[in-house]
């Protein structure tokens, strides 16, 4: 197994992780673990969800536990 395909895409915002909404609401909820946040490989889902949420797109492996910066090319 390449621990690298696990890698994904959350949002961070005051460091808390976005989880999702909560039903029936536009509030979000938040976590303070990167294990609870919603996670993407699609890089344009979570730059609009980023913007929309007002957070900032991390890296983050599950598997080895690793957060870093998502950088834009």
């Amino acid at each position: 197994m390449d621990i690298r395909t696990k890698t994904c895409l959350i949002i961070r915002k005051n460091d808390e992780y976005l989880v999702g909404t909560i039903l029936d609401t536009t509030d979000l909820r938040w976590s303070c673990s990167p294990w609870d946040a919603w996670r993407t490989r699609i890089r344009a889902k979570a730059k609009s969800i980023a913007e929309k949420a007002g957070g900032e797109i991390m890296l983050f492996n599950p598997v080895a536990g690793q957060i870093r910066a998502y950088r834009d090319k």
